[in-house]
């Protein structure tokens, strides 16, 4: 594969290397090139030359390369694991079992979702085909890295795209390693192409390239505005998976502790940073001490500190910005009148001098009012709010501005489905359900939460064009 900015394409205009950080330590661990105009434009120029071959290629023969590249990506879960966890702090026994199996996981589910797509189907009177359309540009972020390359990849090559991957700049290291296995899956030149750089350079040239046909982002809001922007005035597709302000909706008839647990437990795993985390625990108010104590003891459980130490079950925010920025609204909220019961903006306890540590924070008396309430922390910060019946739980889950996800616990299936059907939210997890069981459901969700879905079938749909054939 050609990849501009490390071997492969030249870039005249490249240059700026880009220090990756191991927010444990604060040391430099690597780095990387950031690939300028000139390297995106030959970026996608190569990835351009390769889609009609790519999407003239036999189905069956562009699933065996995925299926090869999730076989080579299983092979190197140890390597993939200390990487992930020296570039982004996730614990290595986490990073290991979650961010290297995701992955796997994913481009097996596309996989089996490609072979009964309907590339061609007989509907209205007329024959319709969904064809490939085009290059597809992913800008991906640092989070779940490999899961997120691999929630775009998949379907798009799947479905006959080439690919320009643009990853995060504060996680890109690992990249090394997918590059490897795509090589080794037999991959052809130009249906995968890397180029590393910062949004406003890198990602901003590759949006804006004129043959570019679908930019799918994964990032914040900020930056899905700025994609929209660009991709509207171009009258170009975009797939935009942005933030979330997941609640956890518990109702009376739930088993308190282990719903309680588990929202916590969620809500601080990989340190808070992830867009579908449940930051808001909805209880009963006559329920709402003991929910309150379940849930200071769940997070007090949590071991706090360096990604590679043993016993570490909480690792580091992934940037010195992120930490100050989390602890600020941790403040914030205290001085609107929300009350810390476990952590709070001080370092947790125990944690090395170096290091972008927050502690994992439970929030009580959270009104919907507060900015905390229903602002993206992307921090380990649980807000605790009380509701007085079904209505106003509903009311309250509902009260932001975001629709990514949402947790519901009741011992009543029927009960479930009701209350399901009025979160707005991409997706209603009940009873702790996890993603990673259910990799074929779309993912994506309601207002500020994006536009479009991946995974399964729905996100094979986002890098198609659709074509009827009439009177033939």
């Amino acid at each position: 594969m050609a990849q501009p900015g490390t071997a492969g394409v030249a870039d005249p205009d490249a240059g700026r290397t880009i220090e990756v950080v191991d927010p444990s330590t604060e040391e430099v661990v690597g780095h990387v090139t950031e690939a300028g105009p000139a390297g995106v434009d030959a970026a996608v120029r190569a990835a351009r030359a390769a889609q009609p071959g790519w999407a003239a290629t036999a189905l069956d023969d562009r699933l065996a390369r995925l299926t090869a590249l999730a076989d080579s990506l299983e092979t190197r879960a140890e390597p993939i694991g200390r990487s992930l966890a020296r570039e982004m702090g996730m614990p290595l026994a986490q990073a290991v079992a979650v961010q290297a199996a995701l992955p796997v996981g994913v481009l097996r589910a596309t996989v089996e979702a490609a072979r009964t797509f309907p590339f061609a189907a007989e509907e209205g009177g007329a024959t319709i085909l969904r064809e490939p359309a085009g290059v597809v540009a992913a800008i991906t972020p640092w989070n779940f890295p490999l899961h997120q390359i691999a929630a775009k990849i998949g379907p798009a090559i799947a479905v006959g795209c080439t690919v320009v991957l643009k990853p995060s700049e504060l996680a890109p290291l690992t990249i090394d390693l997918l590059e490897e296995a795509a090589r080794e899956a037999g991959l052809p030149e130009g249906v995968l192409v890397v180029v590393h750089g910062t949004g406003p350079v890198t990602g901003e040239a590759l949006v804006r390239h004129p043959d570019v046909d679908v930019v799918s982002l994964t990032g914040s809001v900020a930056a899905g505005r700025r994609v929209g922007a660009i991709t509207g005035e171009a009258i170009k597709r975009a797939c935009l998976e942005l933030g979330g302000k997941s609640p956890s909706v518990v109702l009376d008839d739930a088993d308190l502790e282990h719903a309680v647990r588990h929202t916590t437990e969620r809500c601080c795993f990989n340190s808070g940073q992830a867009c579908n985390a449940p930051t808001r625990l909805l209880v009963p108010r006559e329920r709402l001490d003991d929910a309150l104590a379940i849930a200071v003891d769940a997070a007090a459980g949590l071991v706090v500190g360096p990604a590679t130490a043993e016993g570490t079950t909480m690792g580091p925010v992934i940037s010195a910005a992120a930490r100050d920025r989390i602890r600020a609204a941790i403040d914030g909220a205290v001085a609107e009148g929300a009350r810390v019961v476990h952590g709070g903006s001080a370092p947790p306890d125990g944690v090395p001098d170096h290091g972008f540590w927050v502690a994992p924070t439970v929030l009580a008396d959270v009104t919907a009012e507060m900015r905390v309430h229903g602002e993206e922390l992307f921090g380990p910060v649980l807000c605790v709010v009380a509701y007085d019946d079904e209505d106003d739980a509903v009311r309250l889950a509902n009260a932001t501005d975001y629709g990514l996800s949402a947790e519901l616990f009741t011992g009543d299936p029927e009960r479930a489905r009701r209350v399901a059907g009025r979160l707005r939210a991409g997706q209603v997890k009940v009873g702790g359900v996890g993603a990673r069981q259910t990799l074929g459901a779309p993912f994506g969700g309601y207002g500020l939460s994006g536009l479009g879905r991946e995974l399964g079938r729905f996100g094979l749909e986002e890098f198609v064009e659709t074509k009827a054939v009439l009177g033939v």
